[in-house]
């Protein structure tokens, strides 16, 4: 039986200009980002699928064009999330699931529903919503995440919702965000978002170090003791997969900050 999850580091999409002549190689065709990126991390969140749909065609393409073992993570659409009462999203939750995103097989990791910073907790409204989630789609199970960004989430009540779904929460060390790192579900799902330009890999040495021992306790079925958290509870038990998004912050240094995590996991 393993005793560890999987870690798998990535960035947020691939298509950045900036990223061309310091990530990418010079001359490198557009077309061949996606192949190059996915051989450089080992997962990528896709913003696309938050502001539009895609064709199964094209999850096909991605599929196609990545390595065994890597991931991509969608973003759920905005018409789900960014509406007053969640409970109503479950056309908008249907339609996306149904749009060919089983078409990434086993390049399908987690789906992010992100609310917008202004939707505050109403305990009723989001187990509605989690109840809306799909379970599976082609077969395969669905694995989901909630990222919150008001600080009403920071209580046992939306931890306890959380569990009773098994939806991670998306943790972030963004300090205007709800700052909390408690497991709900059997895999945890990091955003960090705090990458400095005048830092070679973005992060420091010793906060990249601190950051690969985190998911490490994680992975491992532990819990890192110096981050904060809502409840005393345990949490699930048993090895998890960890998912760890470089994402923000000063983003042309993500894929130099992804790079650098991954070597000090291998």
């Amino acid at each position: 039986m393993a005793t560890r999850g999987a870690i798998r580091v990535g960035i947020g999409g691939w298509t950045f200009e900036p990223l061309r002549g310091s990530f990418y190689p010079f001359g490198l065709p557009q077309k061949d980002e996606l192949t190059y990126a996915s051989r450089a991390v080992t997962a990528i969140e896709v913003n696309g699928t938050f502001y539009s749909s895609q064709k199964p065609e094209t999850f096909a393409k991605w599929r196609s064009e990545t390595p065994d073992g890597f991931v991509f993570s969608l973003k759920g659409p905005r018409y789900a999330t960014n509406r007053r009462e969640l409970k109503g999203a479950g056309d908008s939750v249907n339609r996306f699931v149904d749009s060919g995103i089983g078409e990434l097989g086993d390049r399908l990791g987690p789906i992010n529903w992100q609310l917008a910073a202004t939707k505050a907790f109403n305990p009723d409204d989001i187990d509605a919503f989690l109840d809306l989630l799909p379970r599976s789609v082609a077969g395969m199970p669905l694995q989901h995440v909630l990222e919150v960004r008001h600080a009403s989430f920071m209580t046992g009540e939306f931890i306890a919702i959380l569990r009773k779904h098994q939806v991670a929460a998306a943790f972030a060390d963004e300090p205007d965000y709800p700052y909390f790192f408690d497991v709900t579900a059997p895999f945890v799902y990091l955003r960090l978002q705090c990458a400095q330009e005048g830092e070679p890999a973005g992060y420091s040495s010793d906060a990249l170090d601190t950051w690969a021992g985190r998911a490490r306790a994680w992975a491992t079925g532990g819990v890192p003791e110096d981050l904060p958290q809502i409840t005393a509870d345990t949490p699930p038990a048993g090895p998890r997969d960890v998912f760890v998004f470089m994402i923000n912050g000063f983003k042309p240094k993500a894929p130099a900050a992804a790079k650098a995590l991954i070597e000090r996991l291998d």
